[in-house]
């Protein structure tokens, strides 16, 4: 049986096995296949294998064949209470291996296994992908990773297959969910307030396309204002000469009344306004927008 502690190759020839066989954990291994890996697949629901087998991968009646197959272990389940349990019946197999988990989950959790895998005797990665199934193996894939930095160095090429743009950000294995929620969040939040704009503008019968056309650079320029955002966070200073939340207040108050007016749904802009109005009265009228983010850390 080899294990990780052997001379492991870092070349095609490199055995991987994936745990699991979801729509993401399929194109996991598919990718790892196309590459030219040995690829060893386990799933509960073994006939999800039959076309990565017929590409050539090789099925594993049990976790425990499918760990010991390969120095790499990726597991991609539903949660990391099942990720857990299913390394769990691995047994003693995963000593000496290198464990890449690509669950999805909180951060503490992701540190908790990542304390039981290293507790095995085994190394470990967390990864947090940044893609829907389809793009696994793109160039521009980013997958946020946490943990050995020589452990992510020596799988290097073997992690490229998944991610073209994969990198390790923190030694701690739950800054990658972190950084998979931050971008998550960020995305939600301009999803619905893009949304609820395109309500109000179809609203009036103008086309949301035609919008984007006239609108485009005032539009590039809020993505634009996060690195000035960021930098007032970090120092926690938010006093600003120009566009303090004074001036915001007026305009979020006309959204709301043309939206009621329009039987928009305001509650999206009203939360804002409310955030904006209370900011405002607690002394705050002279300050940037950053200075918002104490209403979210509520300490």
């Amino acid at each position: 049986m080899s294990t990780a502690s052997d001379s492991v190759r870092t070349d095609a020839q490199l055995p991987v096995t994936v745990i699991g066989l979801g729509e993401m954990g399929f194109a996991l291994a598919g990718a790892f296949l196309d590459g030219g890996h040995p690829t060893t697949v386990w799933n509960r629901t073994p006939e999800k294998a039959d076309p990565l087998v017929a590409k050539g991968a090789n099925r594993s009646a049990t976790v425990r064949d499918a760990v010991a197959a390969s120095p790499l272990v990726v597991v991609s389940v539903q949660g990391n209470a099942t990720a857990r349990a299913v390394l769990e019946s691995s047994g003693d197999a995963l000593s000496g291996r290198f464990v890449l988990n690509l669950t999805d989950g909180t951060s503490a959790e992701a540190r908790a296994v990542a304390e039981w895998v290293e507790g095995q005797g085994a190394q470990y990665l967390h990864g947090q992908i940044m893609t829907i199934a389809p793009g696994i193996g793109g160039a521009e894939t980013v997958i946020f990773y946490g943990g050995s930095h020589a452990v992510f160095d020596h799988f290097r090429p073997t992690l490229q297959l998944i991610g073209g743009r994969g990198t390790l950000i923190s030694a701690d294995a739950g800054i990658p969910a972190l950084y998979g929620m931050a971008v998550h969040g960020t995305m939600w939040g301009a999803l619905n307030g893009f949304l609820h704009a395109a309500a109000l503008l179809s609203s009036e019968g103008i086309e949301v396309q035609r919008f984007l056309d006239d609108a485009g650079p005032s539009v590039a320029a809020l993505l634009a204002s996060f690195p000035g955002i960021a930098d007032e966070v970090d120092r926690g200073e938010y006093a600003t000469r120009y566009g303090a939340l004074q001036h915001h207040r007026p305009s979020v108050e006309d959204l709301v009344r043309e939206s009621r007016e329009r039987n928009i749904d305001v509650e999206f802009p009203g939360y804002t306004l409310g955030l904006v109005s209370k900011a405002v009265e607690d002394g705050h009228a002279d300050d940037s927008y950053s200075r918002l983010v104490e209403h979210f850390r509520q300490r």
